[in-house]
């Protein structure tokens, strides 16, 4: 029996994310690492430093939660910590020695994932999907700001974390 929304194209997208995902999971345990931390060592990977606050926007999550990944991360010997001289308010994080190697062997654990994934797709192919699923995120995200606008006006611009608690 076929799922009730088969010929759905975010069943599709969701289906496909899902098998992605377990498979990178599954290639990220062998490096210690559970889904979500890579991205962390590889937006470190890019620069020399990164306050807290940097690499909470980069990954599209709340401070607290990008405080979490890193503390676990720390804890490994992956990721230090260091407060801002003048304002330890503000941390800053880099990766160690440990870290970039680990990040290195993520970049290679991404293209072979990827490679698995587009395995019979040409080039012309790969292209097209990329350009496709970029301009489907396009499209949510723009409804997305709109949605955020439209909970700013519900709430009268009091916070909405506030709201719940």
């Amino acid at each position: 029996m076929k799922h009730p929304v088969a010929k759905s194209v975010g069943w599709a997208l969701v289906h496909a994310a899902r098998l992605h995902r377990t498979r990178i999971g599954e290639r990220l345990a062998a490096l210690g690492l559970f889904p979500g931390q890579e991205q962390v060592l590889q937006a470190l990977s890019t620069v020399d430093t990164m306050t807290m606050g940097e690499l909470a926007h980069i990954l599209r999550v709340k401070p607290p939660t990008a405080s979490k990944t890193i503390a676990r991360l720390a804890a490994q010997g992956l990721v230090e910590r260091i407060a801002e001289p003048g304002d330890a308010r503000i941390v800053i994080v880099r990766l160690t020695e440990e870290g970039a190697i680990r990040a290195i062997a993520i970049d290679k654990l991404w293209t072979e994932v990827e490679n698995e994934l587009l395995d019979d797709f040409d080039n012309k192919e790969r292209k097209r999907l990329r350009k496709l699923l970029r301009k489907a995120a396009r499209n949510l995200a723009g409804l997305q700001a709109l949605d955020d606008a439209d909970e700013d006006i519900e709430t009268d611009g009091e916070d909405v974390d506030d709201i719940v608690e």
